[in-house]
This record gives structure tokens, C-alpha cells and sequence, in this order.
């Protein structure tokens, strides 16, 4: 990797960059960039709202959000910074002060004149209706697979200030093809509807068609529809981190949509690996910034497209002793893949869409037979975790004693992937 010793900023169509795929940035070289790129704007006197990942996402917010915060304070009326959780469980003061780089309880230590908030999904009351996407706009974004008319909710502090501004990290991501930009406000921030909507929109194309896909994918169409409708002025600070590590290969600031996509073409670089031929088994070792199966299934999705039909992906997070704190009914449900519910649509279309999602992108790829009521995926799915077997095997799921896992031995087989840190770099077969 290349040191950058000197800013390079360069600007297109409204977006300003730095740094690149062979770049990592120092500190203060990012802080003088977004010191630069917030004072070139109309901000004096003005509410932000700064809309930030939580702990399932990795880089260096601390960094980021300390360079916002002395771009900002002292010149806006009001700073409030919000947690996208998504669904997600909300985090405690403590995960806050240690997420945000603050002493616990002592939040002005670092960010004076500072608000900060969990988005609340679970309580009507946060929300703000900006208005329909109608069924016929929702069947031209989709590209026919779905043709249903969606309230677009949003967090109310978003609405309530002047300014929006999402600060947070890109990679390849199984509902929309990359993550970041606008996605921080849908489903980042937002309603169950569209939450539903366009996770399920995002299965029905399926995890491993849709995952590193760069350019507007049906998911994104959706997504930045809704973000449209936000009345706030909309900024984006989409950064490329260095998996594992934190370090920034590249920031991008601008409207949402083309801060993205510049961050998103330098993920493609960064963030994909490709492999000759497929491999037979996949061992993922899930870090603990994942502490259920809702967020740790990342270690699947990353590596499905490399695994050969009837192949293994044994997801090893010994750390982890539950399926999902907030969607206990994954559990009802299990696991399977997609053309199980389509087929059985009557019989599970009463529940919350992205749990339905969830289920099909941690199951994979495979085939339903509703005459038969055959189902069969294309790899199995392993969980060698603290969660007991009876749960595991209930979900439709196999099981293996993490005790059993011989990581070094993983290691030096030549038919087994071994992926560490797994979660967030994508693996995929090269083209011929």
C-alpha cells in the first residue's frame, strides 16, 4: 500500500475525493479534507443531522466523526448525531462511548454541543411519513418483480434539521449490491415498510446475483427513490476502509448518490477477492463486532458465490450464543432458500419481509418442489457456534461443536478456505 504523504483532492460532478485503492490516508490528511469540503458549504446557522453506522460496520468513526464535529461546531445551530441500526438492537451508553471514542457518560469530553441518539425502529412515534412510492413506480424499479405501493417512514430527527449528512463506510453488500450512501437513511433510519420492501426486493434477485453488483441496482433504485423524498439537503462522507485494520483507503464527499459511487468503485477494488475455481468448504471466523446470527450471516454472504454445488460454509463464531435478539421469529420460521416461500407465499407473506430475507440469504442459493415439498440448497450451512444444537438444527441448519474446529488445519487444506475477519471482503470466481 501506498503512504499518502500530500492531499489529493480531486472533483467531479459535485463529489470530491481522496485517496484511492492503493492509498492509505493518514489522519490528518482526512481531517483537512473534510475540514476543506464542509467549509466550501452552506452550513452557518443550520441543523445537521449526521447519520453514522453502528458497531456492524467498520471503520474509523472516531476520526470521522471528531474531523465533522470541528468542521461544524460553533458554526451550526444545532449537531445531532443519530445511530443507524436499521433493526438492529440499540446500543448502551457504553458501546456508544466506546463506538463514538468518548469517555462513557462523558459524551461533551469530545463532542461539545453534541446530541446523540439511537434510531428507535421499534417505536411509531420517531417516525415521520414523507409520502407513497406508489405500486406502479415500485413495479418500473424493480423491474417487475414486485408491485406493491410503500409508505416511506423516516427517523424524525433527520426531517427536523436542515441538513442531512450520512458519514459512514462502503463495502459489498447482499440486499443492494454495495452498501452506504443513501442506504444509511433506507433502511438505515427508516420504517419497517420499506425496510420489508426493499430487503425482499434484494432476496428475490437473491444475495449471490445481487452482492458486490456495482451501479444502481433495482435495491439502490428503490432506496434512493425514498431517499428523494427527504426534505433535508442531503450530503454523503462514504469512505473505503481497510478490512481488518481501519485504516482508509479513500473518502468521497458530495450529494449521496455520486459520493457512493465514487467510494463504491474503490471498494470494488479493495473488497473483492477472486478465486480460479470454486473451493469445497468454506471456514469463515465471524469477528466479535457480530454478536448474533442476524448480523454474523455476513460470514456466509461473502463467501456463497465461491462454494461448489453440494460444497460447506461452516460459519465458526464461538462468541455467539444467539440466532437474533430482535427477530426472534427466524426461529420459528428457519431457514430456506427463496423459492421456498414464493412457492408457500399464502403461508408466510403475513411476516416482516426481511426476516423472510434474512432466512433466504443465510440459506443460499437452491430449489423448492411444492409438489413434493423437496427442498434442496445448493451448499450447506453450518453454524459452529455457542448457539445450542437443538436451536441450530431447528432452524434447518447443520451444527458443529466449535471445540471440533481446528483453525490451522483449515489452513493448510487445500480444499478449505479459510477466511479470517470474515464478513465484510467478498470472494468471487473469476471469469474465464
Amino acid at each position: 500500500m501506498t503512504q499518502v504523504s500530500s492531499p489529493r483532492f480531486r472533483t467531479a460532478a459535485s463529489v470530491t475525493t481522496l485517496g484511492g485503492a492503493g492509498d492509505v490516508l493518514p489522519d490528518d490528511r482526512v481531517t483537512d479534507f473534510l475540514a476543506e469540503c464542509l467549509a466550501g458549504q452552506d452550513l452557518d446557522g443550520r441543523s445537521v443531522c449526521v447519520v453514522v453506522p453502528d458497531a456492524t460496520r467498520s471503520c474509523p468513526l472516531p476520526l470521522l466523526l471528531s474531523a465533522v464535529h470541528g468542521a461544524l461546531v460553533g458554526r451550526v445551530s444545532r449537531l445531532t448525531v443519530l445511530i443507524a441500526l436499521g433493526t438492529h438492537a440499540a446500543m448502551s451508553e457504553a458501546q456508544l462511548a466506546r463506538h463514538l471514542g468518548y469517555p462513557a457518560g462523558d459524551l461533551a469530553a469530545r463532542y461539545p454541543g453534541t446530541t446523540v441518539l439511537n434510531h428507535e425502529w421499534a417505536d411509531p412515534d420517531t417516525f415521520v411519513s414523507l409520502g407513497t412510492i406508489p405500486a406502479e413506480r415500485v413495479a418500473e424499479l424493480s423491474e417487475g418483480r414486485l408491485a406493491e405501493s410503500v409508505d416511506v417512514r423516516l427517523n424524525r430527527a433527520v426531517v427536523e434539521h436542515d441538513v442531512a449528512l450520512v458519514l459512514g463506510p462502503v463495502f459489498p453488500h447482499e440486499v443492494v449490491g454495495f452498501s452506504g450512501g443513501n442506504k444509511y437513511f433506507f433502511p438505515g433510519v427508516a420504517g419497517q415498510e420499506i425496510i420489508d420492501l426493499s430487503h425482499w426486493l434484494g432476496a428475490l434477485i437473491s444475495s449471490a446475483d445481487i452482492i458486490g453488483t456495482r451501479g444502481t441496482t433495482p435495491v439502490r433504485a428503490l432506496i434512493d427513490e425514498a431517499a428523494a423524498l427527504v426534505p433535508a439537503q442531503r450530503l454523503a462522507v462514504c469512505v473505503v476502509a481497510q478490512s481488518g485494520s481501519g485504516a482508509l483507503h479513500s473518502v468521497a464527499f458530495g450529494e449521496p448518490q455520486g459520493a457512493w459511487a465514487a467510494a463504491a468503485d474503490v471498494s470494488a477494488q479493495t473488497h473483492v477477492r477472486y478465486l480460479d475455481a470454486p473451493v469445497r468448504r468454506v471456514v469463515s471466523v465471524v469477528p466479535e463486532k457480530y454478536d448474533d446470527m442476524w448480523t454474523a450471516a455476513k460470514g456466509f454472504y461473502k463467501v456463497e458465490p465461491v462454494v461448489a454445488d453440494g460444497g460447506e460454509v461452516v460459519v465458526y463464531a464461538p462468541h455467539i450464543t444467539q440466532i437474533s435478539a430482535m427477530h426472534p421469529e427466524i426461529e420459528e420460521i428457519g431457514y430456506h432458500c427463496r423459492d421456498y416461500f414464493v412457492q408457500q407465499w399464502d403461508r408466510f407473506s403475513h411476516l416482516h419481509w426481511g426476516v423472510l430475507a434474512h432466512s433466504t440469504h443465510l440459506r443460499g442459493a437452491g430449489t423448492y418442489d411444492a409438489a413434493t415439498g423437496v427442498e434442496q440448497p445448493r451448499v450447506r450451512v453450518t453454524l459452529a457456534t455457542g448457539i445450542p444444537e437443538d436451536v441450530v438444527r431447528a432452524a434447518n441448519l447443520e451444527y458443529l461443536d466449535p471445540a471440533e474446529v481446528d483453525l490451522t488445519a483449515a489452513a493448510a487444506d487445500a480444499d478449505t478456505l479459510l477466511v479470517p475477519e470474515a464478513g465484510e471482503v467478498l470472494f468471487r470466481l473469476a471469469r474465464p
